[in-house]
Order: structure tokens, then sequence, then C-alpha cells
């Protein structure tokens, strides 16, 4: 049986890709310059193609190379989840649990949920991050998380998915506004106002699939980074917003008496759902977190 590589060498190499720096992707794993091109070295030599070119000024990866660390990243994902398997039958529900959440749903549930996990896991250490969803799904991917809370539809990728709720987008205008505050549907609305969040949150693109609007009569200067934001815009009646159900009781609406909120007819919705590896080991973590998740959404949508 020919040689395989190690899963050391194709741990440099995908950190060599992160850093495109021999030196700072030696440091990052905790060996000198030399061992590392020589473990990449040997990976070339294995696999028998140049896997990083090198030159004075820049590295970068070859065609090859590419493909190589895309494969590397679900072996070494993998590779975690068979060690945490082991963990899992000698010591269950214990340990790390690291968690990515996206920023228009971190802020409406992480201190109920960091309650509740405490009080159900007491023995878990729970780590959240939050991030947009294309970057916690790849994350996920790479092992870095071991499950991921985001809204419906998006590219899962062939993982492990199980909704946690539905809800609706809620209509959030100015009391200025006289026309939106009248709408009882979408097609009541005037689209040409309608504030969105900036590229890359799938709240945007969850608005945008019902709104049959082109994004070229949006005036571009008025783009949120975050809810709080958009919601700050609308207070200062630079148009309307559409925003999610299990934001709708929290303090930067209703503190807010330039506000009006409202339900609207065939508005968009989305699909609140959790997310791990079809490999995972931590089953019986992800089955405690969902129906945490589900309590909280429940008791928070109840009351819209």
């Amino acid at each position: 049986m020919a040689a395989l590589p190690s899963l050391r060498q194709l741990s440099y190499l995908v950190t060599l890709s992160e850093t495109l720096h021999f030196t700072e992707a030696a440091r990052r794993s905790f060996v000198t310059q030399s061992t590392l091109s020589g473990g990449i070295m040997e990976l070339e030599r294995l696999l028998g193609g140049v896997l990083v070119e090198r030159d004075r000024q820049n590295v970068r990866l070859t065609p090859l190379g590419e493909q190589v660390v895309a494969r590397a990243r679900v072996l070494l994902a993998d590779a975690q989840d068979l060690m945490r398997l082991s963990r899992e039958m000698s010591e269950p529900l214990t340990g790390d649990l690291h968690l990515g959440i996206i920023p228009t749903i971190a802020p409406f549930i992480l201190s109920q949920l960091l309650e509740e996990v405490h009080l159900q896991l007491p023995k878990i250490q729970l780590h959240l991050h939050e991030a947009q969803s294309d970057k916690i799904v790849e994350r996920l991917e790479y092992g870095h998380l071991d499950m991921i809370m985001l809204a419906l539809p998006f590219d899962t990728r062939g993982l492990k998915v199980a909704e946690v709720a539905k809800e609706d987008l809620y209509l959030v205008c100015n009391k200025a506004d006289q026309k939106s505050m009248q709408a009882k549907t979408l097609q009541d609305l005037d689209l040409a106002h309608l504030m969105l969040l900036e590229e890359g949150h799938c709240l945007r693109d969850h608005t945008l699939s019902a709104c049959p609007i082109d994004e070229r009569k949006n005036d571009h200067r008025l783009k949120a980074s975050s809810l709080p934001t958009l919601v700050e815009m609308v207070s200062s009646n630079l148009g309307f917003t559409l925003l999610p159900q299990i934001s709708i009781h929290t303090s930067m609406l209703t503190n807010n008496d330039q506000l009006v909120i409202k339900r609207i007819e065939n508005a968009p919705t989305r699909v609140l759902a959790l997310i791990t590896r079809k490999s995972t080991p931590l089953h019986s973590e992800f089955d405690v977190v969902l129906q945490i998740l589900q309590k909280i959404t429940a008791d928070l949508n109840a009351s819209s």
C-alpha cells in the first residue's frame, strides 16, 4: 500500500493557504519554518505534484494545491469529529461547544440561550461566534464550529439541518410615513423606499426574494451594516424596512415612539434552522440545543 499523507502535513498546507506566509504558518502551527516547509515538500512528493509556488515576494497555491486544501479541510474536520466521538462515548455532554449565529438572530436569543444551556448542559462550555451566513457555514464545514443557527433559504450544502421556527418579516415604518402606515399588503408599499442591510446578510436576500424590485432604485447610501442602524434610519424617516418577528418586542423598537410595527399580508418569511455536519458526534448536544432554541423562539413569536 502506498504511503499516505499525514493529517499533520495536510494541516500545514491548510494553514499556509490561510496565511500565504511560511513564517506565520509555522508560528500558527507551533513548529519551526523548516519543519513546516519540509512537511509540505514531503506532501508534494507523496502526491506527485507541486502544491505551492514560492518566490522571494509571494507564496501562492497551485490549482492542485487549492483542490488538495479543499479536501484536506474536510478530512481535518472529520478527524476532529472522530476525536470528539471518543470523548462523547466516555464523557457525554461535556467540554467546549462552539455555536455560530448570524447577526439577525443572535441579539434576540443570546441571553436566554446562555441561561438555558447553563441549566440543561451544566458541563458544557458554550462559545458563541457571530458572523454572516456564508462565513459560519464555511467555518462549520472546516470543523471550526460545532453547529450553527441561521435563516433559510440558504445553501446548506448537504449538512444536517433541523428547523427551529418559521417566522414572518414585519413592516417597520415611521409614523410620518402615511403611505407605509396604511399599507395592508406588500404591493401597497413603495418599494423604492425599502431600506435593506448591506450585501452579505441573508435577511437582505430574503426580503428581496419577495419584493419585485430593481436594487438600482435604492439609494446605495441607505444600506445598513446592522439592525440597530437600520432602525435608526427608519426612525429618521429615511424609508421603511422589514424586520424578523423575533425582533419586534426588543427595546430598540418598543422604546422608539417614532416607529410603527405591523404585520402585512404576503410578507416574506424565513425559517430559522440549527445546522451541523452529518459526521458530528454531538448528537445529544444538538438535540438539546435544538429544543432550547425551539422553546425560546416559540415564546418570542407567540407574543407577536
